[in-house]
């Protein structure tokens, strides 16, 4: 790779997600919130995954889905998370690298197992995610790679690495070299229940280290504790320079509204917010305009919902250029 080569680096959860079907007596039978995202442990997750009908395997992890969604787009990508010297870490290393990311943090060699996360789909498109961490809570600073980081134009952290306090020092590292070379830092609060845990800290972060921020309405409005939407749209407005907020994209004084992409139907909703960051985000290192750059992620997120699991199934590059939405920035 050349000097200036990599659009984005992502830092995440590298996980091999359990997709299956399920109904919704199933989650009230076990007490899951439909559409959220829980940490369980090695014992749940053995009960969880028993219990579980058949299901396919794939690589996941949030920051992983962008970053494969931005390879998929033509874009050239990196990537720092922690697996195990295991089966299912080289599984996910492979998957990652056949897609065309570059991922070279080393395995752990003790501890924990690479993280799986075993999702429930029903038959309304949402997903229900239960995630054992893993080998995942041993990535640190020491992973974060500074010639990586300084080398992206953008740093893209995942929220849901944000629960072991390694991984909020890997952050502030992260950023801290972004910033030293001029680059940006993107952040994705990726779940209500990750803000709840981690509120006073992840606005720390906003304030002082995010350039740009992807959130939904639920979310941002968990962060800033409020119902009202536009209440939360303008608390965050002055400590980012963008805010991605699904509808609406804000920055400065200007905010731009997104239609959301046509879909047929909707049958699996695990990696919407993924690949919509990972089209905003091929669009932005691009030039284009915050409108294109949103479109660009809805039509992503739209081809991610259309089919089971959270990596694309259709070239993206194509989607888009069939789509003809890049020709509308000239």
């Amino acid at each position: 790779m050349t000097q200036t080569s990599i659009d984005v680096v992502g830092i995440g959860n590298a996980i091999v997600d359990v997709i299956a079907r399920c109904d919704e007596a199933f989650l009230n039978e076990e007490a899951l919130v439909k559409g959220t995202m829980a940490l369980i442990d090695a014992d749940r997750a053995e009960a969880l995954y028993r219990m579980m009908g058949p299901g396919t395997e794939a690589s996941g992890g949030s920051a992983g889905n962008t970053m494969a969604g931005i390879a998929s787009l033509g874009g050239n990508g990196a990537y720092i998370g922690k697996v195990r010297d295991d089966l299912l870490g080289e599984v996910f290393r492979h998957d990652l690298t056949a897609q065309g990311v570059r991922f070279d943090t080393p395995p752990a060699t003790v501890g924990p197992g690479t993280a799986r996360c075993l999702i429930l789909v029903t038959p309304d498109g949402q997903r229900t995610l239960n995630t054992y961490l893993g080998a995942c809570v041993a990535l640190g600073p020491d992973d974060i790679d500074p010639a990586i980081v300084g080398r992206a134009q953008v740093t893209y952290l995942e929220g849901y690495l944000f629960d072991p306090p390694l991984a909020q020092q890997a952050f502030r590292k992260a950023a801290e070299i972004a910033h030293g070379a001029g680059r940006k830092v993107a952040l994705s609060l990726s779940d209500p229940f990750c803000v709840e845990r981690h509120r006073a800290a992840f606005r720390d972060l906003v304030a002082g280290d995010v350039d740009i921020l992807f959130a939904n309405e639920v979310e941002i409005c968990s962060l800033y504790e409020t119902a009202d939407f536009a209440v939360a749209a303008g608390a965050v407005r002055g400590h980012v320079a963008i805010a991605a907020l699904t509808r609406v994209i804000l920055a400065g004084g200007a905010e731009h509204r997104v239609a959301a992409a046509p879909v047929t139907r909707v049958v699996d909703s695990t990696g919407a917010g993924d690949l919509y960051a990972a089209g905003f985000l091929y669009g932005l290192t691009r030039g284009l305009p915050l409108p294109i750059c949103g479109e660009t992620g809805g039509l992503c997120a739209a081809e991610i919902i259309s089919h089971v699991g959270a990596r694309p199934e259709r070239d993206l590059s194509e989607l888009i250029a069939t789509a003809g939405v890049f020709r509308l920035s000239l």
